[in-house]
């Protein structure tokens, strides 16, 4: 699956029922943030989550072999974001996806978890943060 780069946010979140609607919240650390504003419209897409995962590891296979083209990492050394922990590595670390399905690797992290990191280590394909606010 290819991602396009006008990808403003990428979060999970659940489809659920209100009076005669169905209603994706979007994160308050998306607005804060400043990625989305309220009463602007977007285009919305629904990947089911393991589709997701199938297209992320097809896609990390790929990024391995760099190329002067591919876009550069959304994110930079010393950065701070807000995460929502998605899934767990091989390794035990949290799993995070920010802009373009890119992978921030958090130690010490749990599925579910929405945690305030500092960025310490950035690659081509995935960044190691550091926790650095248990809750936001």
């Amino acid at each position: 699956m290819e991602i396009s780069d006008k990808l403003l946010c990428l979060f999970n979140a659940e489809v659920t029922v209100k009076d005669d609607e169905y209603v994706v919240e979007v994160p308050k650390s998306e607005i804060e943030t400043g990625s989305v504003d309220p009463g602007d419209v977007y285009r919305v897409a629904l990947i089911s989550r393991s589709d997701a995962d199938d297209s992320q590891s097809s896609s990390s296979q790929s990024t391995t072999e760099t190329s002067s083209s591919e876009p550069q990492p959304p994110v930079e050394e010393g950065e701070i974001r807000y995460v929502e922990i998605e899934d767990i590595g091989k390794q035990g670390d949290g799993i995070a996806r920010v802009e373009r399905g890119y992978v921030i690797i958090v130690p010490d992290a749990e599925i579910g978890e929405r945690v305030k990191v500092e960025v310490t280590e950035v690659k081509s394909n995935f960044a190691v943060g550091e926790i650095i606010d248990e809750e936001y």
